[in-house]
C-alpha cells in the first residue's frame, strides 16, 4: 500500500461542470466501517492475518500506519484488494510517533483491547473523525474501566490505559446502541478472563462481520435477539482469512447519484440483504433498482421522484450515513419530504451549500417523526424540511465532512453551471478512487 500524506493538499479542489446524468458501471469493495476494525483485531493473535476485498481509502493507510508503528507488518496487493498482517512481534508504539497521527481518525481508541492483552498497556492520541455531532468516547472508557483497565485522561498528548493484572469479564449496558462502544467491548472482552454480557448493544451488519472474524480467531461470542452479547474470554487466538462485506454506505452513495442526476449506476458488489431498508426508500421516492448476482443497478425512470418521510435510527433502521446523499435526490422530488435524524445531532450542517445552490430546505429543533428521540427539547437543529422540485446551480463549496462532503459532490453533479469542490481530499477517507469512479460514469471534472 503506498504511503499517503495526510496532510497533502495539492488535490483538494475538484472542478465541476454539473448538469450531465452519471451512466456506467462501478465497482465498491469492503465497507469503511468493517475493514478498519478487522484491521485492529488482527492485533490480537501473535500472528498473520488476511483481510480480502480491502477499499484503498484513508483510514486504511491510517490504521496500517498505525499497526506498523506497534510491530505489526503490513502487506498490500491493490489488484486484489488482499491486506496481509503479521502482528507476531507487537510493540507498544513511542509517544511522539503516535502522536503523528492525532486527530487523523477515530479508529486509535479501539486498539485498546488488543495491546491491552498483548502488553498489558496502551497509548490512545487525540482521536479525530467527522464534525458530525457529540461523538464522546466515554462509552469506550467506561467499558474499560468495567473490564478492570486503569484509564488515565490527564496526559497531555493522549490517554494512557493499563491493565496490569489483565482484563477480566463484566455486566456493561450501553444506554444508546453506539457502534463504537460496542466494537470496543467485543475486542476488549474476548480474551478477558471469565464471561462478559453486553446489553443495549449495536448489531449493524459491519458489526457482525466483525464477530463473524473474532470466531474465526477462536473467540466464543453468542448474541440474543434483545441486541445481548454474551462473550467467554478465551487465553489465546489465532490469525484469520476473510472477505469483507460490501460497503452499503458507499453503494447507497452512488446510487443517489444516479437519482440526482438523472443517472443509471450499475454498482458491481452491492448486495441487498445489508440494504434492504434503503432500497424500500428508494423505491418510494421512484427510483428503480434491479438486483443481480453481480450487484445492483440503480437508475432514475423518468418522470417525478415523489417526496417521502424518514427517521435515521440504528439497525435495522434507516441509516445516519445513507440520510445526508439522498437529501440532495429529495431536492428533485416534487412535494415536501422530511428527514429526522436521530443518530447524530448535527448532521444537517451539509444543507446550508445545498440552499444557496437553490435547493429549499427548512431545519426545525422539533422532532418531525412519529416517536420522539434522544434529542427532543434540545437546542439541536435535526429534522429537515425539504421542498421541491428546485433546479440547483453551481457554486463554491467546502467539504464539512465525509458523507456531507461526496452529497456536496452529488449537487455539485446534479446543478447546471460549473462548481469548485474544496476540502474534496476528506471524501478520499471512505469513498475509493471515487475520482475514477466518476470518470467511468462519464462525470465533467478536473
Amino acid at each position: 500500500m503506498k504511503e499517503v500524506d495526510l496532510a497533502d493538499t495539492t488535490q483538494d479542489v475538484l472542478h465541476v461542470e454539473g448538469g450531465k446524468p452519471l451512466n456506467g458501471t462501478i465497482k465498491v469493495r469492503g465497507a469503511k466501517n468493517f475493514v478498519s476494525k478487522a484491521m485492529v483485531a488482527a492485533l490480537l493473535a501473535p500472528g498473520v492475518s488476511v483481510l480480502k476485498n480491502v477499499p484503498e481509502i484513508r483510514d486504511v493507510h491510517v490504521v496500517s500506519d498505525l499497526l506498523r508503528l506497534h510491530g505489526a507488518t503490513v502487506d498490500w496487493n491493490d489488484d486484489k484488494g488482499t491486506l496481509k498482517i503479521d502482528a507476531t512481534n507487537v510493540r507498544l508504539a513511542d509517544v511522539a510517533d503516535v502522536d503523528t497521527l492525532s486527530g487523523s481518525s477515530r479508529i486509535p481508541i479501539l486498539f485498546s483491547g488488543p495491546l491491552l492483552h498483548r502488553l498489558g498497556e496502551a497509548f490512545i492520541p487525540q482521536l479525530g473523525g467527522c464534525n458530525i455531532g457529540g461523538r464522546p468516547i466515554d462509552f469506550h472508557l467506561e467499558t474499560l474501566r468495567k473490564l478492570g483497565a486503569n484509564v488515565d485522561k490527564e496526559h497531555q498528548d493522549g490517554i494512557h490505559i493499563t491493565a496490569p493484572n489483565g482484563l477480566h469479564g463484566a455486566k456493561i449496558h450501553l444506554p444508546y446502541p453506539s457502534v463504537g462502544a460496542t466494537e470496543q467491548t467485543l475486542l476488549a472482552a474476548v480474551q478477558a478472563e471469565g464471561r462478559t454480557e453486553l446489553s443495549g448493544a449495536a448489531t449493524e451488519p459491519e458489526i457482525m462481520d466483525l464477530v463473524a472474524v473474532l470466531q474465526k480467531m477462536g473467540a466464543v461470542i453468542s448474541v440474543d435477539v434483545d441486541r445481548t452479547f454474551r462473550i467467554e474470554g478465551v487465553k489465546t487466538l489465532k490469525g484469520f482469512t476473510h472477505t469483507a462485506l460490501t460497503d452499503r454506505i458507499e453503494a447507497a452513495s452512488w446510487a443517489s447519484a444516479a437519482l440526482a442526476t438523472h443517472g443509471d449506476i450499475f454498482v458491481k458488489g452491492a448486495m441487498q440483504p445489508e440494504m434492504m431498508t434503503f432500497l424500500n426508500v428508494y423505491r418510494k421516492i421512484g427510483g428503480e433498482f434491479d438486483v443481480t448476482d453481480e450487484g445492483i443497478r440503480f437508475w432514475h425512470p423518468g418522470g417525478d421522484l415523489k417526496p417521502v418521510a424518514i427517521e435515521t435510527d440504528v439497525h435495522p433502521g434507516f441509516m445516519t450515513d445513507w440520510q445526508q446523499p439522498l437529501v440532495v435526490a429529495l431536492t428533485q422530488a416534487k412535494g415536501l419530504s422530511i428527514v429526522h435524524e436521530t443518530v447524530y445531532e448535527n448532521r444537517f450542517g451539509f444543507t446550508k451549500p445545498l440552499v444557496k445552490m437553490g435547493a429549499t430546505i427548512q431545519l426545525y429543533r422539533e422532532c418531525l417523526g412519529s416517536l420522539p428521540c434522544r434529542f427532543q427539547q434540545r437546542n439541536y437543529k435535526h429534522s429537515a424540511v425539504i421542498f421541491g422540485p428546485t433546479p440547483l446551480e453551481g457554486r463554491d463549496i467546502d467539504v464539512p465532512d465525509l458523507r456531507g462532503g461526496f452529497s456536496h459532490l452529488i449537487a455539485a453533479l446534479a446543478a447546471s453551471g460549473p462548481s469548485n469542490v474544496q476540502g474534496i481530499s476528506l471524501i478520499d477517507r471512505g469513498y475509493a478512487d471515487f475520482r475514477g469512479k466518476l470518470a467511468a460514469l462519464g462525470a465533467d471534472f478536473d
